[in-house]
Parts: structure tokens; C-alpha cells; sequence
């Protein structure tokens, strides 16, 4: 893959823009500069993981290169002390197990280079997610191909254990070429850490467990999931940082569901499903990725097709969501997408097209801008922040 700073091309709207955060609400730190990890699929264009460099306070974005050569890095997790790194090797066998594999990394906050800790086997073949829970001691990863979730210790120095718990999920639904059998796609731990909810596109359910962090247990419970409509597959999963509220975005119908989450009882109740594409579109659609901004106010999700980011305005009183736009990505397949942690910024992997697109957010309407930045990168799936030294 090369990365060439000609194509980083700064508007002069950019520079100067910020105070403290384009979003325009007070966020520790925003002053300082991240590294922007990208996963990728790795191939003709890529060999792993790479990282830029970015300033959020003005916009500045520098191409590093390499940081660590691993096969398929399509998720990856940064850990809450922002020492580690940790990505799925997104394959079907590893060292001759049905398995794919998950790698974790030390981070040198100084240079952005990731020093391989150890790999061990994600227990299920094509891992396609992964997620730090938010005491830093259990790493949950999803399973696509094998239908499977799993969470794996993390020890005092940031490798990984073997998992101390796997489970196989069981069914299919009503898409007979997608939903033959399970296929986890997310797994991420609730606001208050008590369970994991994880997505299977393959049964239509939003499945929650309880979750021992202390000792990388999930346990089922009741009530166990929640089923969306046949046929949605849902896939990503975004809780409101309110807690209130938990959104799943449904690849084969391109559209989010929004519920209710009750903290007290790990249960979701639907509120409204809607679509993420504008009326009249006819055309073939999936979605990704779905983020709810750090304000609570807004909440994004991608189509690949369309090839764009759905917008949504969040009622605060109900969590219902309201279109406001579907801006393109400029760019072919975004998949994953990420917001800046000062919320001024959303950087869109178009994966079809081996780039990222940088977008200013909008602090009142939360409407994106393109800042005409384009940064290279091979097969792009997934974008991360570290803060910098």
C-alpha cells in the first residue's frame, strides 16, 4: 500500500476552525493529536494495519505507513489504558483449527508502531468483530462464518489468554443464501459492563449474555435477545451514551432499529425501525456500520450501494431517530466508519475504493462536510483512535 501526502488536500475552511472541538461541546484533551489505526483486508495493497496522524484541532491528517504486518486485521479494539491494540485475523483456518485468530499488540503512543504481543485462536472461523469491555480484562469477539461468540482474558500485559468462554450460536432464518445458519456479526458490553449484546445477521436476533468480566464469563439470562423482522440480519450495534437507548443496524433491509434498553433487566424493546436510504432509491443496498455521536444527538450509518452515511437526528426524550441526509462517501463500499473523540470528525473506509473520507461534523444539524481529504489505504474496513504523545 502507498500512502502519499499529496492526497491529502486541507481546504482552507479546515485550519482554524476549532476552539476546541469542531462539534462544538467540551472534550478533555482536544488540543492533543491521535493515531488513526486502520484494519484492512490484506492482499495485493496491504499487508496489515496502518495508522495516520491527525490533529483534530485542525484538521491536519499525515500518512505513517505500516504498523504491523498480520493477515486480514478487518476489526480492531484499543484498549480503555491505550497501551494495546487488538485485532481478528478474519480467515477460516488457523494453525489448522476451524478458527480464525485474534492478535494483540503493544502500542507505542510516541511513534504509533504496534509490537505483536501474541495470537491466539478466536474458537470460530471468519472473526469479524471484537470489543474491549471497559475494565481492560476480557476481550469479546464475534464469529461470522463459524456463528459464534467468544470472550478471551486479557493479562496485566496485554496479551491474550486462550478463551474462557465460547458459545455457539444455533438456527437460521428466512434468507436462504444469508441466513442458512448463524453468523454473528457484533458483540459489544453494555454501558454498565453487566452483559454483551451480539448480533447474528444469521438468526435475526439481538442476543444479550451476562457478562463477568473478572473472569471472561458470558452466561445466558432472561430475557435472552430480541428478534428483529425476518429477513433483516442484523449486524452492528451502537448503545446511546445515555444508556437508554441501543441501536442495531439491519444489513439486508438497510435499515436501524431503535430500542429501548433497560439496564436493570440486560432487556431491549423495540421503538421503531427505519430505513437508511432516501425514497425512490432502487438499487442493491447493505448496510455496515451504525455509530451514535459522542453528544448523544445524532447517529450514523453506512450503505454500501448507495455508498453513502445515513444521518439521523435522536429524539433525547424518546430515542427515536429522524432522517436528515444519506451525504456520499465519495468513495465505493464504506464500510466501517469512525468518529474522532472529540466528535468534530467522521473518517469513512471505502473499501471498494481503497480510501478514507474525511468529514467535518456539523455541531448543530450533525450534517458532514467533506474536508477534501482523501487518504489511501488498501481494501480499508475498519478506523480506530489512539491518543498520541
Amino acid at each position: 500500500m502507498t500512502l502519499r501526502p499529496a492526497v491529502l488536500v486541507l481546504p482552507a475552511l479546515v485550519f482554524g476552525i476549532l476552539a476546541v472541538t469542531a462539534s462544538g461541546f467540551q472534550v478533555p484533551g482536544a488540543d492533543h493529536e491521535y493515531w488513526v489505526y486502520v484494519g484492512t483486508y490484506t492482499g495485493a495493497k496491504s499487508k496489515g494495519i496502518y495508522a495516520f496522524r491527525f490533529h483534530p484541532a485542525s484538521g491536519r491528517v499525515t500518512p505513517a505507513g505500516l504498523m504491523a504486518e498480520t493477515p486480514n486485521p478487518s476489526f480492531l479494539a484499543v484498549h480503555p489504558t491505550g497501551k494495546y491494540v487488538y485485532a481478528v485475523s478474519e480467515i477460516e483456518d488457523y494453525s489448522g483449527q476451524k478458527s480464525g485468530a485474534v492478535t494483540a499488540f503493544a502500542a507505542d503512543a510516541k511513534t504509533g508502531r504496534l509490537t505483536l504481543l501474541n495470537t491466539v485462536p478466536s474458537r470460530g472461523p471468519g472473526p469479524c468483530h471484537l470489543a474491549v469491555e471497559k475494565s481492560g480484562r476480557t476481550l469479546l469477539v464475534a464469529n461470522y462464518s463459524g456463528g459464534s461468540v467468544a470472550a478471551l482474558p486479557i493479562r496485566p500485559d496485554g496479551s491474550l489468554a486462550e478463551a474462557a468462554t465460547f458459545i455457539q450460536h444455533r438456527g437460521s432464518s428466512v434468507n436462504l443464501r444469508r441466513q442458512e445458519g448463524p453468523h454473528a456479526h457484533s458483540i459489544n458490553p453494555s454501558p454498565d459492563n453487566r452483559y454483551a449484546v451480539a448480533a447474528d445477521l444469521g438468526l435475526d436476533k439481538v442476543l444479550i449474555y451476562r457478562l463477568d468480566a473478572a473472569r471472561s464469563l458470558l452466561s445466558s439470562h432472561e430475557p435472552g435477545f430480541v428478534q428483529v423482522k425476518p429477513g433483516a440480519g442484523p449486524r452492528h450495534f451502537a448503545f446511546h451514551p445515555s444508556g437508554k437507548y441501543g441501536y442495531v443496524i439491519n444489513e439486508l433491509h438497510s435499515t436501524i432499529t431503535a430500542f429501548a434498553y433497560d439496564g436493570r433487566r440486560g432487556a431491549l424493546t423495540e421503538l421503531q425501525t427505519v430505513t437508511t436510504l432516501p425514497a425512490g432509491f432502487t438499487g442493491e443496498n447493505s448496510t455496515a456500520e451504525v455509530v451514535v455521536h459522542p453528544s448523544g444527538r445524532f447517529l450514523y450509518g453506512s450503505n454500501r450501494g448507495h455508498d453513502s452515511i445515513a444521518v439521523f437526528a435522536i429524539d433525547p426524550a424518546k430515542g427515536t431517530l429522524t432522517p436528515t441526509g444519506q451525504p456520499s462517501t465519495q468513495g465505493s463500499t464504506p464500510r466501517n466508519f469512525a468518529i474522532d473523540p472529540t466528535g468534530g470528525w467522521l473518517f469513512a473506509a471505502n473499501q471498494g475504493s481503497d480510501n478514507i473520507v474525511v468529514f467535518r461534523i456539523d455541531p448543530k444539524s450533525g450534517g458532514l462536510t467533506a474536508t477534501g481529504q482523501k487518504l489511501e489505504a488498501g481494501s480499508p474496513v475498519c478506523v480506530r483512535f489512539l491518543r498520541a504523545q
